[in-house]
């Protein structure tokens, strides 16, 4: 059902979004030394193809390509070679007070670390000032090994750690904290998904239907500007059967996730289907949305739970072969 173009013009969604996961990945033999080393309180660095002696150590030299396996340990002080005050910390960060961030050059390298500086204010640091380093009480074998650096030369002299193997895993923390502001396509899209609606967009009577509607069609570049509302009903043209778990999974295996063409549209969208055996999914088969309760909809597609057979026959084949 075409709703031609919409007739109030509403401001752009915008939200808050939170993209949060530990990224854990094998070290390899020179992030491993270098970790490793900064376990037992040594800072490791490793002599690239030009006699230079870099911390820390890239994977592979940036002349030769090959493995940089020359380690070398270097000093625990350095100098100050350039820094930045930072007024207002950021969760996760070193400190939850003001501090600097600076670029360190330890002595026997010749090339800077990043890392923080504990001052308490900009008239504190200075390039060229020599810092030294402050190590965790507990050490695990990654970058907060080091606390922070601090004005002084002489580095606190530590025990060795009573583990002798090297570090092959690492899990790194990522947090990114941002506001996402829709298109005014996507905008009415999730304002019809709102109110139960699941709506399309084109360039006009004989354009095609785009659902999630884009900008504009990507063969002539004409903006979508009309509404189009479809049935939340469609067939299944590919689909993939999952069987492996995975972190952070919330359906247990097996289970389908398939593209959907909805009845009335031109291209498919991802979703589940659900409420029968995945073996017995197929090409042509017809679904329709299985909704959460009205009071649960939101601005997300989430709102359609998953979709499901609806036990009418098959498509033919001829009706979705351009759309897979």
């Amino acid at each position: 059902m075409s709703l031609g173009k919409s007739a109030v013009v509403e401001p752009p969604l915008r939200a808050p979004l939170n993209l949060q996961f530990d990224y854990t990945r094998s070290t390899g033999p020179t992030v491993g030394a270098f970790v490793t080393g900064l376990r037992d309180g040594r800072i490791v660095g490793a002599r690239s193809s030009d006699g230079r002696v870099l911390v820390p150590p890239p994977e592979y030299d940036a002349i030769t390509h090959d493995s940089l396996v020359d380690f070398v340990e270097v000093g625990q002080t350095g100098t100050v070679v350039s820094w930045t005050w930072n007024p207002e910390p950021l969760p996760g960060q070193p400190f939850d007070r003001p501090f600097a961030w600076a670029l360190i050059r330890l002595d026997g390298a010749d090339s800077s670390l990043l890392h923080a500086v504990d001052v308490s204010s900009p008239d504190a640091i200075t390039t060229g000032m020599r810092v030294r380093v402050r190590w965790a009480d507990e050490r695990v074998g990654d970058i907060h090994d080091i606390v922070a650096f601090e004005p002084g030369e002489a580095a606190e002299s530590l025990a060795s750690s009573t583990d002798t193997d090297p570090v092959s895993m690492i899990t790194t923390p990522l947090d990114l904290q941002y506001t996402h502001t829709a298109s005014p396509e996507e905008s009415w899209y999730l304002r019809g998904l709102k109110e139960g609606k699941l709506v399309g967009g084109r360039t006009g009577p004989d354009g095609k239907v785009y659902v999630p509607p884009r900008g504009a069609s990507p063969t002539d570049g004409v903006p979508t500007k009309e509404h189009v509302e479809l049935s939340d009903k469609g067939v299944v043209t590919t689909f993939c059967i999952v069987n492996v778990p995975f972190m952070g999974q919330q359906i247990k295996p097996p289970y389908v996730a398939a593209y959907v063409l909805l009845d009335g549209a031109d291209i498919p969208f991802l979703h589940l289907i659900l409420e029968c055996d995945a073996a017995d999914v197929r090409m042509g088969m017809r679904v329709e949305a299985k909704w959460r309760p009205q009071e649960d909809w939101d601005y997300t597609l989430k709102n359609i739970e998953y979709f499901r057979p609806t036990g009418e026959p098959d498509a033919d084949f001829d009706t979705f072969k351009h759309h897979l």
